[in-house]
């Protein structure tokens, strides 16, 4: 997943990680109701709630009104790391002010906000908190995730994300960190993202990286949709540097993280007519979403070995899609033989199986991981990896190339503020549980 590289150069200068709870503005969770469910006993409902990315906050002086980070660290403020801990403060938010709202267990996210009829990018980054203090950490061994989803606002180019990361319950809270989990910290992924604090320690020379375990559950728009994990040889999150975090020319795979992952996208599979305004799955109207982590002693205990996805709509249970190129097995669901086919047939390094592959992600899963929801739009690529022929010079009708049926240009971020103002994706219904429990 590459959102957490394409944040604009305006976010960036104002919202940094902090360590110290600011005194201005109270940081007020908006409620967001979720479901534990069983075969046995049905769903229960659970009273969590979200917090945003502690990047998207004013960060200044304790006491003042100073920008701790700029273009770099105040050296007033942060001349070494323990100092920068005591000298900063992280403020609370306006939610709304953010795009961000909930109704009981709906969440909508919009893409851009509007402040004196001039349309700019929020792009938020949330986290499903247990309690104030503490993230909700999933265990989905032997286990399905369940949510409904409504895309109809989410055109060609945006990304409207629901992923885990084996971030730490606590947000990396300590002595050097009181923010925590309450103010969003702690982030990671397997990209490897360079953060101002990694591990709740001030990275004064933005040399760090924060990586871990990351399992894109969904990453879609109106066009495409893609389920894929990225595996980590790492154990929670880990404070990476050069090489180790797939940084520098020919070294994107000699790193801990597999940064591409393992995509199941049904349109780049084979299957156009899947996923889409009008087809099998109607992006036009909500449906559900389900995805199995299968174990191979069907127990809690056992080693990850399928990942499967279904979907419901109109109260019809659809399968999701089989592959349908040419020397690659008919399978609709991830597992070790697929990523390494996949790589194999349509090319690329298996960093998948290099990183220890359904196994690693297993663990992760067993261990427990945070749930993010996010919206974004990439300046980089224009998306093209999720909904566009990619890499753009590639034959479109090669195997693989065509990830959806979006132009080249479709991504342009310009085009998208102009043009889709209003922007959202709505996440609603969000239940765990026993495999055939939650839907």
């Amino acid at each position: 997943m590459f959102q957490k590289l394409s944040l604009t150069a305006s976010v960036l200068a104002t919202s940094v990680l902090a360590q110290v709870p600011g005194t201005l503005t109270p940081e007020v969770h908006p409620s967001l109701a979720t479901q534990q469910c069983t075969n046995a006993g049905g769903c229960v409902t659970v009273n969590t709630s979200i917090v945003l990315d502690s990047q998207y906050r004013w960060m200044h002086n304790v006491g003042g009104h100073t920008n701790c980070v700029n273009t770099g660290f105040n050296s007033t403020f942060c001349p070494d790391a323990a100092t920068c801990a005591k000298s900063c403060a992280l403020e609370g938010v306006d939610y709304a002010s953010y795009g961000i709202h909930t109704s009981g267990s709906s969440l909508t996210l919009n893409l851009f906000k509007q402040e004196n009829n001039v349309t700019t990018q929020s792009s938020p980054r949330v986290y499903l908190l247990a309690n104030e203090t503490t993230y909700d950490m999933f265990h989905l061994l032997n286990k399905e995730l369940t949510f409904d989803v409504d895309v109809s606002q989410v055109p060609c180019g945006i990304n409207g994300a629901l992923y885990l990361s084996e971030m730490d319950p606590t947000g990396d809270s300590s002595d050097l960190n009181k923010a925590g989990a309450k103010y969003g910290t702690g982030y990671c992924d397997a990209q490897c993202p360079v953060n101002n604090f990694v591990k709740g320690v001030a990275d004064l020379n933005m040399t760090n990286g924060a990586c871990c375990n990351e399992m894109d559950i969904w990453e879609a728009n109106d066009a495409a949709t893609a389920f894929t994990p990225h595996p980590c040889n790492a154990t929670g999150v880990l404070s990476c540097q050069g090489t180790q975090c797939g940084r520098g020319t020919g070294n994107k795979y000699l790193g801990v993280c597999d940064s591409d992952g393992c995509d199941y996208n049904a349109y780049r599979m084979g299957n156009q007519n899947f996923y889409g305004p009008g087809k099998v799955v109607d992006t036009t109207k909500p449906f559900t979403v389900v995805t199995q982590f299968i174990t191979s002693d069907c127990t809690d205990n056992g080693t990850l070995s399928s990942i499967k996805r279904l979907y419901v709509q109109g109260g019809n249970v659809i399968a999701n899609a089989a592959v349908n190129i040419t020397g690659m097995a008919p399978q609709n669901n991830i597992d070790n033989a697929y990523c390494a086919s996949e790589k194999k047939v349509l090319g690329g390094t298996d960093a998948f199986t290099n990183q220890g592959g359904m196994s690693q992600m297993g663990q992760a899963l067993s261990r427990g991981m945070v749930l993010i929801f996010s919206i974004w739009m990439d300046n980089g690529s224009g998306m093209q990896w999720l909904d566009a022929s990619f890499p753009a010079t590639a034959n479109s009708t090669t195997p693989g190339v065509a990830r959806g049926p979006c132009s080249a240009t479709s991504g342009d971020t310009t085009m998208l503020t102009a043009k889709y103002p209003n922007a959202a994706v709505t996440f609603s219904n969000i239940k765990v549980g026993e495999l055939q429990s939650t839907f």
